[in-house]
Parts: structure tokens; sequence; C-alpha cells
């Protein structure tokens, strides 16, 4: 741990050169964020809400349009657990400002923006490994459910789409930690993460009843997290590199803004 020490005749701490290394700073936010019951309870609902929903879709297969995509009854639940990954991503950054922990953790590692990385990677990693078993869970349950079977010899039909999901669930929960840095509280953070994830695409929606006088709204609208990740759920789908982009830099810039934050403000 880094040691704290008075630099002579100014009274100003300083840290001294034995930081903690990164990878030692990966296991300590790992062992923090996976000691929290609601960090189990979190991915715990969203993998029953993924999975069971997943089911529901699989058993009305039969009676839905010819044609119906197979992977899309695996991808569906991710408008639900989308924001329970924000909620995760949230209380993770949260929770240390409640009990007073990120006060140690920044002694510990004066580094700022490693302390943050650290925390993304670890919420990334959790997140995307948990998405993996709930997709890989819910294509063994409706195997035998589904009108059509997912076409794994099309990468376009199954892969690439499930691959994009647990991208878009990885995103939400990051935006979820930048919200966690920049407000630094727990229902400010839920808030901000919800609005964004889930009130503000119906807000844009209702413009689409205004024509054409509201069309840049609901063009605008497509870029928003929860759309850009639709759009790149949809099997088949040829241009993906504006919805993949849009998705991405709402990550990078709530991320830069919870560094700013954390950079600039006293913990």
């Amino acid at each position: 741990m880094t040691t704290l020490t008075a630099s002579p005749g100014t009274g100003a701490r300083t840290a001294s050169p034995h930081r903690v290394t990164f990878p030692r700073l990966l296991r300590s936010e790992w062992m923090k964020l996976t000691s929290l019951r609601s960090t189990w309870w979190s991915l715990a609902i969203a993998t029953v809400l993924s999975v069971a929903i997943s089911m529901l879709i699989a058993a009305a297969s039969a009676d839905l349009s010819p044609g119906f995509p197979a992977v899309t009854a695996i991808l569906s639940p991710t408008q639900f657990t989308m924001l329970v990954a924000g909620i995760l991503g949230a209380i993770a950054v949260t929770g240390e400002y409640s009990t007073g922990m990120i006060r140690s953790t920044l002694a510990a590692e004066p580094r700022r923006g490693a302390v943050l990385v650290a925390k993304a990677v670890v919420v990334a990693a959790l997140m995307g490994v948990t998405t993996i078993v709930s997709y890989a869970t819910a294509i063994a349950v409706t195997a035998g459910m589904l009108s059509e079977q997912i076409d794994w010899a099309e990468p376009t039909q199954s892969l690439i789409p499930l691959a994009l999901g647990v991208l878009s669930m990885i995103a939400f929960a990051l935006i979820g930690v930048g919200f966690g840095f920049i407000i630094r509280n727990g229902a400010g953070a839920i808030a901000a993460t919800v609005g964004l994830l889930f009130v503000l695409p119906i807000v844009v929606s209702i413009f689409a009843i205004m024509g054409e006088a509201g069309r840049w709204i609901v063009d605008s609208g497509e870029y928003l997290p929860m759309n850009a990740a639709a759009a790149l759920s949809v099997p088949g789908a040829d241009d993906l590199v504006g919805s993949l982009v849009a998705l991405l830099v709402w990550v990078a810039a709530l991320l830069a803004g919870g560094w700013g934050v954390l950079r600039t403000r006293d913990a």
C-alpha cells in the first residue's frame, strides 16, 4: 500500500513511491465487488430475467410471423436486463462513497485514473461473464421450444448478434459506473442511469406523433444507448458501425466525465 508522508517544511501529503501495482488493484476491486450481496442479487436477477423471458418468447415463437429469427428470443430480454446492468455499475461505485471506503482506496492508490480503470475492468468482466452464462443457459433451455433453431453456420444470424449483445450489456454496466463517479450518490446515479437507458428513449419516441416537426428528435434518438444496442442485436443487420460507435461514445463520454470528477473533487 502507498504510505502518505508529510513533506519537510510544507506539511503537504505526498505519496511514497511504493504504489499498488495494477494487477493488485484489480484483485482488490474484484474482491470488493464480489463480496457485496447486492452484486450477486443483481447478477441473479439479470440471469433469471434473461432466461425466463427467453423461454416465454421461445414458447410463443410458433405463433409469431414466419422467419422469426431464433436468436432474437435470446437477445430480446436485454431491454429489461440492461437496467440491472446499469444499476450494478452505479452501485459498484457509489457503495464506496456511502461507506467512506473510497478514501482508503485513493490513499492506497493515488492515481485516480487507475482506480477508475480498474473498477471499470472488473465490472465489465463480471457483467460479460454473467451475460455469456445467461445466454448459454437460455439457448440450452429454449432449444426444444423454438419453432426454428439458431443457425450457427451463419455468424450474422447467431454469433455476431450474441457477441454484440454481450458488448451491449457491458456498455450498460459501464454507463452506470460513469454516472456513479460523476454523481457519487446511489439514488442519484441509479436515477440518472435509468433515465438515460429507459426513460429518455420513451420520451423521444413520443415525438414521433409530431410528424416531420419532431423527426429530427426521433432520428437523434436512434443513437441513445438502448436504441443503439437494439440495432446491434438485429440478426443479419448490415450497417452496424453507426450504432456501435454511438454506444461506445456514450461509454467513453461518461467514463471520461467520471474521471474528471474523481480527479478534481475530494473523496
